[in-house]
């Protein structure tokens, strides 16, 4: 893996001009941590990382004590982060502890139930991107929220490849979305004519931290590409016979634009299962959260119950039966997800338990 060579923004810069929350900044002062301690990761390749100081670009390594320590793949360093590093030499770097951080963008692990995985963290805004014509879902769009309201991460929805339909299709795909999610900034913007362009541009801020989220060939980063001014990333299409992405981001990179904006762009995912926030599920559906609290009964199951505003308000037309069975089934994936963390940290006591009896008894077998 080869260390970069440049960036936009001199590395300095890059670390001094970042706003960083109050959370981290307490930590530094807190813990007396020197400017020169500090660096960022900008790119994870599985468990090789790219690191920029105050003063250099660094292949990076974690210690023996971050790795033993873990309790899951969220605890390893992730694009985003702020760590304290020692030097090895010139190129090459060891990094000593992960700061704290103020937010995290993670998904349940594929194939690992009460496990999960570490996108990017400390993310300001998410740009949640579906290509109109062939990737909008709604039913993604919610899920996508739900994850980042769930790390603590401001979702704008964009709309992309808006030069594929008529004009009166976009304007219709945007009030549809205004329908069923009252509260999200919706940005439509073309990669081909850069139509909406500054729409975007506009809302990024200098030292904030922005992520590109969507399945793979929704425009991603081609729009990296424009706002960087040069093409640093590689871009393919929606397969038209398909309608699915080909997959081009295989990790996860930090970028600094010459706005003195930071940008992360990850891999493309249609797959991203929601964990154990339950207030998340309540921001992204907050027509939902309002009905419940006019039912009836305050464990009412939204499902068969006499007096359940939900079910009256589907009766009415009011709320979107695409959107009550959305809700219901992150419900379900989010419970399960919290019943399967919490029947593993069981186990792993119970397994914890009977490790310390057998030290202990093979101890008091020892012959003196």
């Amino acid at each position: 893996m080869e260390t970069k060579k440049s960036v936009n923004l001199s590395v300095k810069s890059f670390i001094m001009k970042q706003q960083l929350p109050e959370t981290i900044e307490n930590y530094i002062n807190q813990n007396g941590l020197p400017i020169t301690e500090l660096a960022r990761v900008i790119t994870v390749h599985k468990e090789r990382y790219i690191i920029q100081s105050e003063t250099s670009v660094l292949k990076a390594e974690i210690t023996g004590n971050i790795r033993f320590a873990a309790q899951s793949a969220a605890d390893f360093p992730t694009v985003g982060d702020w760590v304290r590093f020692m030097p090895m030499d010139n190129e090459n770097a060891i990094i000593l502890e992960v700061l704290p951080r103020f937010s995290k963008l993670e998904r349940q692990a594929i194939g690992k139930y009460g496990d999960v995985q570490l996108i990017a963290a400390n993310v300001d805004v998410a740009f949640i991107v579906q290509a109109v014509g062939h990737d909008y879902n709604p039913n993604r769009l919610e899920r996508y929220l739900s994850v980042c309201y769930a790390g603590k991460i401001q979702p704008v929805l964009v709309l992309s490849k808006t030069d594929l339909v008529e004009e009166r299709e976009c304007k219709k795909l945007i009030d549809d979305v205004k329908k069923r999610i009252k509260n999200i900034k919706t940005i439509a913007l073309s990669n081909e004519t850069k139509q909406g362009l500054d729409l975007l541009k506009n809302e990024l801020e200098a030292g904030k931290t922005y992520c590109f989220l969507g399945s793979s060939g929704v425009g991603k980063s081609t729009i990296i590409n424009h706002l960087l001014n040069r093409e640093a990333l590689e871009t393919r299409s929606i397969s038209e016979s398909t309608s699915k992405g080909r997959h081009t981001t295989s990790h996860r990179e930090l970028f600094v634009l010459e706005t003195e904006s930071i940008v992360i762009d990850t891999p493309g995912m249609r797959e991203l299962g929601v964990t154990d926030s339950a207030d998340a599920l309540e921001m992204t559906f907050d027509a939902i959260s309002d009905l419940t609290s006019d039912c009836k009964f305050s464990d009412c199951s939204h499902t068969n119950e006499s007096g359940c505003a939900m079910l009256s308000a589907l009766e009415s037309g009011e709320l979107s039966e695409d959107a009550y069975e959305n809700y219901q089934k992150l419900k379900r994936e989010q419970e399960h997800f919290s019943s399967t963390v919490y029947e593993k940290r069981q186990r792993d006591k119970e397994f914890g338990k009977m490790i310390k009896s057998v030290l202990k008894e093979k101890k008091r077998s020892k012959p003196r």
